[in-house]
């Protein structure tokens, strides 16, 4: 949701959609006994993976242990956050459990402070109207835990939603991941009618090559076994264009309409692809499983 900037009602910013910046609280501390990513204090990233879009990391097997740990923490912090998602629940009071969350799990928040980032959450309720456009609420876990990130997300409905929400969400289930050993330009062509979002691959740097746009590109190279990545499209109900907010950070599509967003981390293996932040029995069913 919002980032809070100043009075929305002196503010002549030219927004879409019904959402406006909130008030937020302070940035949160994490315990100095929690390992951190070497960007935590001044905002500044320092590791580097590979720079040249088709030099992509493999993983070692310790790495890959680390990032399924990472993983497990996420994909938790996930669960416990959508199930927190109902109307009149502010987004600050989910980045706090969110936030709790992680640290009691020894892990750190990995987008906070990343490149200066402090927060989108805010007091704005999330709110629901029978019969009418309620909200959809999207939730980004990043955890940095053992030295790896763990990245995933997911869209949730809250209260009541109308049936166009309801099938936008839904519809996200047929941008599943591509074959392994594919080429990496399959992971944009797969689901080259959503936004074009996406970044590969992911481990003890949060963002390294290649990164791969959601639409049919030319990216270089094909996946290999020990490749780690993100795949997070987001699919819109109108146009994929979007507006920045003047915090920097806030985007929202040009004319206001909603968006569905779900992100798993995902490793290849001689068998397949595995999602290292999978659902668990202990994930709460999609509304079309209930």
């Amino acid at each position: 949701m919002g980032g809070g900037f100043g009075a929305a009602a002196r503010d002549t910013f030219k927004y879409s959609g019904k959402v406006r910046p909130g008030k937020q609280s302070p940035k949160r501390s994490v315990p100095k006994s929690i390992s951190k990513p070497d960007y935590w204090k001044d905002g500044q990233p320092k590791a580097r993976g590979p720079m040249l879009p088709w030099q992509i990391q493999k993983k070692s097997e310790a790495d890959i242990e680390g990032m399924r740990a990472a993983g497990r923490i996420a994909r938790e912090v996930l669960d416990l956050a959508g199930a927190a998602v109902a109307p009149g629940v502010t987004t600050e009071a989910i980045d706090a459990l969110v936030h709790e969350a992680a640290v009691s799990r020894g892990a750190y928040p990995s987008p906070l402070n990343y490149h200066g980032f402090p927060k989108l959450p805010s007091r704005t309720q999330l709110t629901a109207a029978r019969g009418h456009a309620g909200d959809i609420v999207n939730i980004d876990i990043t955890c940095y835990y053992g030295g790896y990130h763990g990245d995933c997300s997911e869209t949730f409905l809250v209260g009541e939603v109308d049936e166009a929400g309801r099938q936008l969400v839904k519809e996200y289930k047929g941008i599943g991941p591509p074959p392994a050993r594919a080429f990496w330009t399959a992971v944009g062509g797969a689901s080259s009618t959503a936004l074009p979002f996406a970044r590969a691959s992911v481990g003890s740097v949060f963002h390294e090559t290649p990164n791969v746009i959601h639409a049919r590109n030319n990216e270089p190279g094909t996946m290999q076994v020990g490749h780690t990545f993100t795949i997070e499209p987001m699919i819109c109900e109108g146009v994929e264009k979007h507006i920045l907010w003047r915090d920097g950070w806030t985007a929202t599509t040009k004319d206001g309409k909603r968006s569905a967003q779900f992100e798993h981390t995902l490793l290849v293996t001689p068998d397949g692809i595995e999602a290292l932040t999978a659902r668990t029995e202990n994930s709460t069913p999609f509304w079309w499983e209930k």
